[in-house]
């Protein structure tokens, strides 16, 4: 599996030879071993012409581009060499089928909501009083059963996860004062966190689908629409609770990230650079992390049960097996 390469400098991307080269501003020229490279995320102002695209692409390397305050902009993804005309069309039929796809989104939003009340589980068994949050999220998945459309699974997701983050406070060591999500702009530590990391979340699953034959346009939870990759937010709501909320607990708590590393700005809170580093440091720690599958009977990171997710979506979308989703057991 190659790696991840993280830049923060502002300079020129080059290709020199069999390679790619960073020339910054200073200067300074850094090789990017585009050979071991996976996937490249830009954080800096970059500059970079079609021809270190197009040996990017050869080469299978996505890139990730984020803008000056750590918001996600976008991913370029190499022409898909890995297409099935036969999946596409299952994928659309489920789609296109109202009882298909809402099986297939009620599975992702029980399987999320599994999570999550597993990380509350954790953390009640450690002495945070938890069982009120506990107890209404099981009231509300009851419902999961009910439901007849999309928007009334969305809308018990949207329940659940408030009931969620009104946890935080308590399992959060640090005096954030977390009242509710917002995005844009993020107005504490914890809203700020919870942005960059989901985008995080949201292109490592862009990355895992891209080496399946699934199209990420076509989703079930989610509305498909155009200018997103909506399958990466379905897949990501199962792995959120396991990689992005359980690594924000673990920063806070370690107090690896403290108010020192934000800054405010144009009336939001935004990470410092060293504060992106800190997360990129320990986002790829998790993703590497090993588990004993116990299907597969063998470890397997974090990163790889993202790409088992996707197959066993498409056992279901081609009539093999019916999908079910990653549920943490331990």
């Amino acid at each position: 599996m190659g790696e991840t390469f993280y830049i923060f400098k502002n300079g020129e991307l080059k290709r020199k030879d069999d390679n790619i080269i960073l020339k910054s501003t200073e200067g300074e020229i850094k090789n990017l071993k585009v050979e071991m490279m996976d996937e490249l995320y830009l954080f800096g102002e970059v500059s970079l012409n079609t021809k270190v695209l197009n040996f990017l692409s050869q080469n299978n390397v996505t890139v990730h581009i984020f803008n000056y305050y750590g918001f996600y902009s976008g991913s370029y993804c190499p022409r898909d060499r890995n297409i099935s005309g036969f999946l596409l069309i299952n994928q659309v039929k489920a789609y296109d089928n109202h009882s298909r796809r809402v099986g297939l989104a009620r599975e992702i939003v029980d399987t999320a909501h599994f999570n999550i009340y597993r990380n509350l589980r954790y953390y009640n068994s450690r002495g945070i009083d938890l069982n009120e949050h506990m107890s209404s999220i099981k009231r509300l998945a009851r419902n999961l059963d009910f439901a007849e459309n999309i928007n009334e699974l969305m809308g018990i997701e949207g329940n659940i996860r408030k009931t969620y983050y009104s946890a935080w406070n308590d399992i959060v060591r640090q005096d954030i004062n977390f009242e509710k999500r917002t995005k844009r702009p993020p107005d504490n530590m914890i809203n700020t966190l919870i942005s960059f990391i989901n985008s995080l979340v949201y292109t490592t699953t862009l990355a895992e689908i891209y080496k399946t034959q699934l199209n990420p346009t076509i989703s079930y939870l989610h509305e498909p629409g155009t200018k997103r990759f909506s399958l990466c937010l379905d897949v990501a709501e199962i792995f959120k609770p396991l990689i992005a909320d359980r690594m924000i607990f673990s920063v806070l708590n370690k107090n690896i990230i403290t108010e020192n590393d934000f800054e405010r700005e144009s009336e939001g809170l935004y990470l410092k650079e060293e504060g992106k580093k800190k997360i990129l440091r320990e986002y790829d720690s998790r993703l590497s992390r090993t588990i004993m599958h116990k299907d597969l009977g063998r470890e397997v990171s974090y990163r790889y049960l993202i790409r088992l997710e996707c197959y066993k979506l498409i056992k279901d979308l081609i009539g093999e097996q019916k999908y079910q989703g990653f549920k943490i057991w331990w």
